[in-house]
Parts: structure tokens; C-alpha cells; sequence
């Protein structure tokens, strides 16, 4: 008996422990957020990757081509086949005098200690972000930098939900072929992706790096309108209202998890219902436990107010979109869940131009007609009871997924 009360009370104190460190860790976070506003607009030119192999092709190029430096940075990096070929690739521009950085978040990166051992004998710098840490240390290990940048000589950047592992390339057998987008960017915009990977490098390395004619050199204006949009933990839903609230004939979402907040889910009703035709496309085989139950309570509300919600079935489906009009897209990092909107780092690439959309938005179309199925009532009411009561657990887990 003593022994079971002394579990009891260790467990008692554990959860406390545990509450209390997420409670004080969330006010401490929102005590230090800024308030929203829309980034600068810039031109620049940007190339739409939705294949994982021309993506990371196109990036060996450009690597192989960098003459100073070379910054990468993604939430999860491993050292398997493709990913070790990337960084063989870093590895021989930094014996010819390249200087190269990677950064990779602490929980998402796969990268043994061989493997950095010999990135740093190359003369490679390398860092892990958001490390857990006391005294909130449960709270800092649900952190992540969930960014993917890579800049090259500060005249070249790629920015979107590609991450360097084999399953990116559909490698892996459970989840097949993989659907991400990417954008390859040109002109000013690349200044500001410089700028927030060397935000984010000073606070993991702890290195000040000096904002000079190397990291920033002039860069060519380009032909499309852009905006780079980078929140920490916040402003996430503020962005895609503010995205939304524009339309007048149509709304496109692509996202692998959709939890949204309350604000966002009532927008997209009301749209839908003033006769906007919403279209939301998620994938039907997930790659985490739980993140499809929670999004059906949102899905039987979007059904109801006529939404056309769809499920990706060729592999998993990765992107992070959101179309409005045809005339803007946002192409990045950031989720239709509660850990993009209060937890992560992200970042975001808007784009505001007709032309461009409409060449992007016949592939995406070709995933939400062709690779997809519709969701109805009728389908939901073939989850069996099981699966109903998984949706009241992931409701209460949903603000850690």
C-alpha cells in the first residue's frame, strides 16, 4: 500500500510539474509576442518544385555553383541515402573554400554524431535549434523551428515543406509517394530569407554575424509581388485571414493536418455559404496517430456548409497551400494545426500574380481532381465506432498536434 500511494503521489506531482511548466512556458511566450503586421512587399521571381527529385536536383546545382557561401536550414534533415548525398555535396563546396552552415531543429534532425563529426572536420558549421532546456523544459521541448531556408550567395533561395529524407523522395514503403510543394526564389525576396536564417542562427549558435555586402549583395528586382512572412508562434491565423478575407470567387487549402482554431473555421463557413467555393484537400493516410481524427469534427462542420473537402490517396500529401481567387498563393512551412499557430517557427512565401498562380494552380488542381476523393457524410458514417471515440482524445491532445 505504501509503495501505490507513493506512485500515486510522484504521479500527482509529475502532472503538476508538468502543468505548470506548460502554463508558466505559454504566458511567457505570448508576453513576448509583437504585434501582427503584413511584410514588406518585394519583386522577385520564384520556380514552383512539387517533385522531390527535380527539387533536390535543382538545389545539387546550385550548391555545386555556390562561389562564398552556402546556408541551410530545415526542420528535419537525415543522414540516409539522400540526405547524406546533400551533404557530400556541402561537403566538397567547403573544402574549396565555401563557407557553409547548416541548422537543424533538435527534436526533427536525424544526424549521427559521425556524420557531424565529419561535416565540422570540413570546416562545416552546424547547429541544433530549440534545445529543451530548464526550468521549462517540457513547454521548450514541444518548440520547434519548423523553417526550411536555404540560401546561396544571397542571390538564390528555396523556401517550402520539402525536408532532406528518403520518404521526401517516396522511399518510404507505408507512406509512398510523397506530395510537397517548394519554391525556388530570385531577386529581393532572398534578402529577406538571408535575414531570418541569420536571425535564427545567432540565437541557436550564439555567433553575431555581420550583416554585410557578402550575406546581402544587390539583388536584381523580378517580376512577381512578394511578401516573406516569418511568425514565431504567433500571427499564423492572423496571416491566413487575412489571405482569405480577400476572396471573392474561391478559396484553394492544402495541408497535411487540419486543426484549425475556431476564427478560421467559422471564416471559411461563412465564405462558403455567401457562395465563395472553398475547396480544402488533406491527405487519407497520415503520418502521425491521431491528426486525421481531429480534423474530422472540423470536416463534418465544413461539409455542412457545402465546403468541397478532399483526401489525397497516391501516397501522403505534405504541402502547405492556400490559393485565393487565382490571383494570390501562400506557398511554405506553416500547418492548418495548432502547433503552427502557437508553438513553431515558420515561414511563408505570398505571391501576388495572376499569371504566375495559373500555371502553379494547374498542378495543384491535378492533385485536388485527379489524386483525390471527395469526403461526404456518407463516408464519415462508416467509421466505426472506434474510430469515433479516437476523435475525442485527438480533441483533447489537438493543441500538442
Amino acid at each position: 500500500m505504501t509503495i501505490f500511494l507513493t506512485i500515486i503521489i510522484i504521479l500527482i506531482l509529475f502532472i503538476i510539474w508538468v502543468s505548470l511548466d506548460i502554463w508558466f512556458g505559454r504566458r511567457i511566450h505570448k508576453s513576448k509576442v509583437i504585434p501582427f503586421k503584413e511584410s514588406p512587399v518585394r519583386k522577385s521571381d520564384a520556380h514552383f518544385f512539387s517533385h522531390g527529385d527535380k527539387l533536390f536536383d535543382d538545389m545539387f546545382e546550385a550548391v555545386e555553383n555556390a562561389k562564398d557561401h552556402i546556408h541551410i536550414q530545415f526542420y528535419i534533415f537525415r543522414d540516409d541515402s539522400i540526405g547524406i548525398k546533400m551533404l557530400s555535396h556541402l561537403m566538397n563546396r567547403a573544402r574549396k573554400g565555401v563557407t557553409v552552415r547548416i541548422m537543424v531543429d533538435w527534436v526533427g534532425s536525424s544526424i549521427s554524431k559521425e556524420t557531424v563529426k565529419k561535416l565540422k572536420d570540413t570546416g562545416i558549421s552546424f547547429v541544433k535549434t530549440n534545445r529543451p532546456h530548464f526550468p521549462l523544459l517540457f513547454y521548450s521541448l514541444n518548440e520547434r523551428n519548423h523553417r526550411k531556408i536555404t540560401v546561396i550567395d544571397g542571390t538564390i533561395a528555396y523556401i517550402g515543406g520539402f525536408n532532406f529524407g528518403d520518404e521526401y523522395l517516396g522511399r518510404d514503403p507505408e507512406l509512398g509517394r510523397w506530395r510537397d510543394y517548394h519554391l525556388r526564389i530570385t531577386g529581393e525576396s532572398v534578402a529577406d530569407l538571408q535575414n531570418q536564417f541569420l536571425i535564427d542562427w545567432e540565437r541557436a549558435s550564439k555567433e553575431a554575424i555581420e550583416r554585410s555586402k557578402r550575406y546581402f549583395p544587390p539583388l536584381q528586382p523580378g517580376s512577381l509581388n512578394m511578401q516573406i512572412m516569418p511568425t514565431d508562434g504567433a500571427h499564423v491565423q492572423e496571416a491566413i485571414l487575412t489571405i482569405i478575407d480577400q476572396a471573392e470567387k474561391s478559396v484553394f487549402i492544402g495541408t497535411p493536418y487540419f486543426i484549425p482554431d475556431k476564427p478560421i473555421l467559422h471564416e471559411l463557413v461563412r465564405l462558403s455559404k455567401n457562395g465563395i467555393h472553398v475547396q480544402v484537400l488533406i491527405p487519407k493516410y497520415p503520418d502521425h496517430p491521431l491528426v486525421k481524427d481531429a480534423a474530422y469534427p472540423n470536416i463534418r462542420i465544413l461539409l455542412k456548409a457545402g465546403v468541397d473537402v478532399r483526401q489525397f490517396y497516391e501516397g501522403f500529401y505534405h504541402s502547405k497551400a492556400i490559393i485565393v481567387d487565382d490571383k494570390i498563393i501562400d506557398i511554405g512551412t506553416s500547418n492548418f494545426d495548432q502547433r503552427s499557430f502557437y508553438l513553431n517557427n515558420e515561414v511563408n512565401c505570398i505571391i501576388h500574380d495572376k499569371e504566375w498562380i495559373k500555371h502553379v494552380k494547374e498542378k495543384i488542381d491535378g492533385d485536388f481532381y485527379k489524386s483525390s476523393e471527395r469526403i461526404t457524410f456518407e463516408l464519415l458514417k462508416q467509421r466505426s465506432l472506434f474510430d469515433r471515440s479516437k476523435e475525442a482524445v485527438a480533441k483533447v491532445l489537438s493543441p500538442l498536434m
